[in-house]
């Protein structure tokens, strides 16, 4: 017979596009990291196939008041939150105070997460393989400031510490003297108010790889067959190819704006063509980049290969995109027949588990 489900009032907590305001002299990404509609409605629509009673919040200044009006029995969190350099911490926190459980990271995971030096910081700790890297903290410092980091040497590459898909990247990102260091990084300081960050730039191959799931305790058991004895189930790695499409040699908003099946995207080779060895130490690493931070139920780890084919650590996201049509992990997953509202479904039921309401 088929497993019987609790049905539970689930909030999806998100800013949409059309709901988050931006300023005059706001870049011209800076809603890119906030939720199509389709998004939301693909998730209440998961929700609902798996038994469930879901309703939308907004993630706004509201929520403190709709969510204790509302109640939920849970959260479905995708919220980015709305200001501020650790931004999506702020609606776990909000929950946290308000004793009411959510799916994904916790706090302190998603602050850690949105800065990338911070990150970076906690992988080398690690002895995890990230490239080396220095940050620019002003426009000022960016034309007075210090001298290279030892370690870093040109071509270097220059993004906001605190954005994700792809913000505060393009054609002058890749910068190859000092002249264009200081100049691209006082425009990422000036434009989004934020520190730069400065890395090698690696030329060659760009992967990503998403996964759902929780490390185990001792003694505890996987969930299902679904996941592997370490308590995760880690898609096939996409390859990113950006030497196709309108955007050559970087992944950044505008690429990831066309339709992936448009001539204008870069390519996505899912699962990637590469050796077995490979994909095995690139799903170890992804792993212990998340375990690395603390993250929980859901994630997705960039990478990027030198050129003579050594990988690095560059990116988490622990509160990956989930459209169900064009986000990377999404992709990953259909690429390996995994549904959408599987997925959604699974990173519920990972957190109810984790709540100790399964």
């Amino acid at each position: 017979m088929p497993e019987r489900r609790q049905s539970l009032r689930v909030a999806v907590v998100a800013n949409r596009k059309h709901s988050v305001g931006v300023a005059p002299d706001a870049p011209a990404d800076a809603l890119a990291e906030y939720d199509a509609e389709e998004t939301v409605e693909g998730i209440m629509q998961a929700l609902r196939d798996a038994g469930h009673a879901p309703f939308f919040l907004e993630a706004d200044e509201t929520l403190l008041d709709t969510v204790r009006q509302t109640r939920p029995d849970i959260c479905f969190n995708i919220a980015e939150g709305l200001r501020g350099d650790a931004r999506e911490a702020h609606v776990p926190a909000v929950l946290e105070m308000l004793g009411i459980p959510y799916t994904a990271s916790k706090v302190l995971t998603h602050a850690i997460s949105l800065d990338k030096a911070a990150t970076k910081r906690l992988w080398r700790d690690n002895d995890l393989p990230t490239a080396p890297f220095q940050t620019f903290g002003s426009e000022r410092e960016a034309v007075a400031g210090p001298r290279l980091a030892p370690g870093l040497s040109y071509p270097l590459f220059v993004k906001p510490v605190h954005e994700g898909t792809g913000m505060g990247i393009n054609d002058r990102s890749i910068v190859r003297n000092d002249a264009e260091l200081r100049s691209q990084v006082a425009w990422v300081t000036r434009t989004y108010h934020q520190p730069a960050l400065v890395e090698p730039y690696l030329s060659g191959r760009e992967f990503t790889v998403g996964f759902v799931g929780n490390t185990l305790t001792a003694g505890e058991s996987r969930r299902s067959e679904f996941y592997g004895n370490d308590g995760f189930h880690v898609f096939p790695v996409l390859e990113i190819d950006t030497g196709r499409g309108q955007v050559k040699g970087i992944y950044n908003t505008e690429a990831k704006s066309y339709a992936i099946d448009s001539d204008s995207a870069p390519g996505y080779l899912c699962p990637a063509d590469i050796p077995g060895t490979l994909e095995a130490k690139l799903r170890t690493l992804a792993i212990a980049a998340f375990q690395a931070i603390g993250g929980l139920d859901v994630g997705r780890v960039d990478f990027r290969s030198s050129e003579d084919g050594t990988v690095y650590l560059m990116e988490i996201n622990t509160l990956p995109g989930l459209n169900p049509i064009v986000s990377d992990i999404i992709i990953s997953a259909r690429a390996e027949g995994v549904a959408y509202s599987t997925v959604i479904r699974e990173i519920l039921d990972l957190a109810l588990g984790r709540y100790g309401m399964a």
